[in-house]
């Protein structure tokens, strides 16, 4: 007979999406992941799971059901996160995990490090991945600036209106993956539906937004002079890595890294048939997103069911985890920090 502690202890966690409306969005969300966002006209973004002041994701089952991820934080601590990145981020949940959907080029910006964001916002900077979840045949990307640019460069193209020129992009497809660390000039462009897995910071700096009204039919504002700062122009600029396409090569049935960076590391797993993790000795939750079909996630004896679109957390107190893929199996991202 279970004790009513064993009822009530951590399980795999699911969380009520947050959805943005944005100048770029489309209707992806909805018609490829089939997350119902209501009646926003452009939903450009699902946040499935944050812990951001004003946007802190409610659990959607079990008896922590209504509760926010902060609320779990403080309550169970490094059971939950992991007890060095709690002693280090504190009830702070420090990953973003987001859906876009861009039916429209999104703006050329620059996200800070660590350092610039803490010196000017209090805050963790913003190094993030990309897994391309579709894209329309033509669509590309920007990421980083072309092979010798420089400061001089690019301000110069910037004050000529030819900031395009200098930026290199990238054509994509389905199941490509991005690194885009901080200080990296980067844009998603029209007819991309990606997952973005990110420090937990929301500070961008626009540099270009191809003379587009906003919301409320005015140019939205740059940040040319907070950029300048925060931007990087060459490879040996980044100390974890420069920006660019993250080469990897699947198999049915096992776990492929796709980036290892300081602040995360992401797994793709395509799955047929069962698996079980093993994450004895892993400081650290671990994060599931679901990119295509469905599966029982089962940890400590406690299952749920994850479809595309969707993202389960797994407590850092649970060990073993098993995951059981419907009959068309599943692709899943997987998360965690600190290995």
């Amino acid at each position: 007979m279970k004790t009513d502690d064993q009822e009530r202890s951590l399980y795999p966690l699911k969380f009520f999406p947050i959805f943005k409306e944005k100048v770029w969005g489309g209707e992806n969300i909805r018609k490829v992941l089939g997350l119902n966002y209501g009646d926003l006209p452009n939903c450009g973004e699902a946040w499935v799971l944050s812990g951001m002041d004003g946007d802190e994701s409610v659990v959607a089952n079990g008896f922590l059901e209504g509760n926010t991820l902060v609320d779990l934080v403080e309550v169970y601590m490094g059971d939950l996160v992991g007890e060095e990145i709690y002693r280090k981020y504190g009830l702070q949940f420090p990953l973003l995990f987001k859906w876009i959907d861009a039916a429209q080029d999104l703006s050329v910006q620059v996200h800070p490090d660590d350092e610039l964001a803490r010196e000017r916002e209090e805050s963790l900077g913003k190094n993030e991945m990309w897994f391309i979840r579709r894209a329309e045949p033509d669509a590309k990307l920007v990421c980083g600036f072309k092979d010798g640019v420089n400061q001089m460069r690019y301000l110069k193209a910037l004050q000529e209106n030819k900031l395009e020129s200098v930026l290199k992009t990238a054509p994509v497809h389905a199941g490509d993956v991005f690194y885009i660390p901080a200080g990296t000039v980067h844009a998603i462009g029209k007819g991309i539906l990606l997952a973005e897995i990110q420090q937990s910071s929301d500070i961008t700096y626009r540099l270009y937004d191809w003379n587009r009204p906003g919301m409320d039919g005015k140019p939205r504002e740059l940040h040319l002079e907070q950029a300048l700062k925060a931007l990087r122009f060459s490879e040996k600029e980044y100390p974890n890595g420069a920006p660019g396409r993250s080469d990897y090569h699947a198999h049915a049935n096992m776990t492929t890294p796709l980036v290892d960076t300081p602040y995360f590391q992401t797994n793709y797993l395509p799955l047929m048939q069962g698996i079980e993790k093993d994450f004895t000795g892993l400081d650290s939750f671990v994060a599931y997103m679901c990119a295509k079909g469905a599966a029982v996630i089962k940890a400590d004896g406690k299952a749920v069911e994850i479809k595309q679109g969707e993202l389960v957390l797994i407590p850092a107190l649970c060990e073993i985890v098993d995951i059981y893929p419907d009959t068309l199996g599943c692709e899943l991202l997987e998360t965690y920090m600190g290995e």
